[in-house]
């Protein structure tokens, strides 16, 4: 079979649901099919050209290596995935992972243009059916809880739930759990918290709440906010309490206080906060299904009874006295988001891929409302080249952002809307991250991007610049003025109020940054107690949801560390209530 026609056949089984390959499934495990060695095979990925090797012996593929893969790092885990499953199918014949369909099909690609240049002559000749194998109806399962979704906000719900005495099953659409959580890198949003008090930290929930307020054009649901202020410090030390690290404190965008509590070191807070409850879930015996997509939810807008759930051997019902949502936004769907803000069509995401905003689908059925559905909020430093997302945590330890002719020209720790407004306003919509040593040291953060070798660095001002291409003259003044805005403690440029240190320690490092689509706002109409509204403002009857999948906490605007905090308050707030309502 040609190239051109295995693209073809897997983008019309893309399509149509189902993914297979050219390989031969159905061969004898003593059979021989391939000349044993090495071969290499190319296919489209998302983001541009994959390349494998596939080592095969005359019987197996023994390996796969991808020698060229310019995905986004949310593919490497469904690509290593879909690897895994082609080793142990030992054909092509493999489904697509669910959420990252074009990755998926640029691997397949690749394996089974290899696969053909293995074959021994005439074993390359399997069927390939473009038809959608019936799907079998599976044994129903019965649980008090089921909860759509592994993030953050749906691992904090099972937990709360069984320890209020509700049995629970969570359901994954994604090979692996933690959804947008593990990407999460600069903290968690609390006030009045154990560890501010231990720091010397005047910070009270009423500065919290406004500053939440403000930051969301104050058209956030006052009662959520509050909420999210007053149950912060106690959700800290609830994290705490199941073995999380939240000892080391900074600031981020649109907030007045230090606020975002995270690891020692301000290292990465969302793949150490998902680890601490995964663990915590397994421990706990809570039942947790991957690879299994909700396609519907059972009931009607009064009353919910569980869940149909999509596998690949088949579907079956979960039966259950209540159902929590926790699916995350839709960032990574562009058509949806440029459907409720047309201004984004064809932007970078920074979110995993299965952030598709399924519940629009499978919850329609319910009548349930929704709440600022086009507040669209983009990340202002995100590398254009791979969409990889720096940690506003790097600003918030003192970087600055420069353009092309080596100027500041906005306040870097104002809100995510108003910086990046100013970047795209910049000569080619894009900016530079710049700090120096003593920055790189305060974040432990920052090794990661250099060891990925993210960092532009320079020994001095003057080589920095030019390996940026700006103007070192401009560069050096503008460093030089900080740095005396820094002495004086006022910003007489642009009113920044935090300014940890004075950028005077080489070698300096940049990163090129421009905005990426990175939180939505807008969701489900909940209120404080967790619970979804129908279009008539009135409670789904044992319907609950929590995190970015729900609308109103966050305004037009959400601040970085309020998401952590969101998903795993509100994750505890559904996760108890739900356990209640089924007693």
């Amino acid at each position: 079979m040609k190239k051109s026609l295995v693209w073809v056949l897997i983008v019309l089984m893309l399509s149509m649901g189902v993914l297979t390959g050219c390989g031969k499934s159905d061969a004898s495990k003593d059979e021989a099919i391939f000349n044993a060695g090495t071969y290499e095979g190319e296919g489209k990925g998302h983001a541009g050209v994959i390349k494998v090797a596939v080592t095969v012996s005359a019987t197996k593929i023994e390996k796969i290596d991808l020698i060229e893969f310019h995905e986004s790092e949310f593919a490497v885990e469904p690509a290593n995935k879909l690897i895994e499953n082609i080793i142990e199918a030992n054909s092509g014949e493999v489904d697509a992972i669910a959420g990252a369909s074009l990755t998926s099909a640029g691997v397949l690609e690749a394996v089974n243009n290899a696969l053909e240049l293995a074959y021994l002559e005439g074993a390359s000749s399997a069927a390939i059916t473009t038809e959608s194998a019936s799907l079998v109806q599976l044994e129903n399962k019965e649980t008090d809880v089921v909860i759509i979704g592994a993030g953050g906000a749906g691992l904090t719900a099972a937990i709360e739930a069984t320890q209020n005495g509700a049995k629970v099953i969570v359901v994954e659409k994604m090979p692996m759990v933690g959804g947008n959580t593990k990407y999460a890198t600069g903290g968690l949003n609390a006030a009045e918290t154990s560890v501010q008090k231990e720091k010397g930290i005047e910070d009270t929930v009423e500065i919290f709440i406004e500053d939440t307020m403000k930051g969301g054009g104050n058209i956030n649901n006052p009662d959520l906010v509050r909420v999210l202020a007053e149950s912060s410090a106690e959700t800290v030390d609830w994290l705490m309490g199941l073995g999380a690290d939240l000892t080391d404190v900074g600031r981020m965008g649109g907030a007045s206080m230090d606020r975002t509590h995270r690891p020692t070191g301000g290292a990465p807070v969302g793949q150490h906060i998902v680890d601490v409850l995964y663990a915590k879930a397994q421990e706990m015996g809570i039942e947790i299904m991957l690879e299994s997509k909700v396609v519907e939810i059972l009931g009607d807008s009064t009353e919910v009874s569980g869940v149909v759930v999509e596998t690949a051997d088949g579907n079956f019902n979960i039966n259950a006295k209540a159902v929590i949502i926790a699916t995350g936004g839709f960032s990574a769907d562009n058509e949806l988001v440029a459907q409720f803000d047309p201004s984004l069509k064809g932007y970078g995401t920074t979110n995993h891929p299965g952030a598709t905003g399924d519940v629009l689908t499978f919850a329609k059925n319910l009548d349930v409302a929704y709440v600022d559905m086009e507040q669209i909020q983009t990340h202002p430093t995100v590398m254009p080249s791979n969409n990889y997302m720096i940690t506003e945590a790097v600003r918030g330890n003192g970087a600055i952002i420069v353009n092309r002719e080596g100027m500041r020209f906005v306040n870097e720790l104002d809100t995510r809307a108003v910086v990046s407004d100013a970047l795209l306003a910049q000569n080619g919509a894009t900016g530079f991250l710049f700090f120096d040593q003593n920055v790189r040291e305060s974040l432990s953060a920052i090794e990661g991007y250099y060891k990925k070798g993210f960092l532009i660095e320079g020994a001095t001002l003057e080589e920095i610049a030019g390996k940026l291409g700006v103007d070192a003259t401009a560069l050096t003044d503008t460093v030089e003025t900080y740095n005396g805005y820094v002495a004086a403690g006022t910003d007489t440029d642009f009113a920044r109020q935090d300014m940890k240190t004075a950028l005077n320690k080489g070698p300096f490092y940049a990163v090129e940054i421009a905005p990426a689509v990175h939180h939505t706002m807008g969701g489900l109409k909940i209120n404080t107690n967790g619970e979804v509204l129908n279009t008539s403002d009135v409670v789904i009857k044992g319907l609950y949801a929590a995190g970015e999948v729900t609308g109103g906490v966050h305004g037009n605007n959400r601040l970085g560390g309020n998401a952590m905090a969101d998903i795993t308050i509100f994750g505890r707030i559904a996760g108890k209530n739900a356990a209640l309502s089924v007693k």
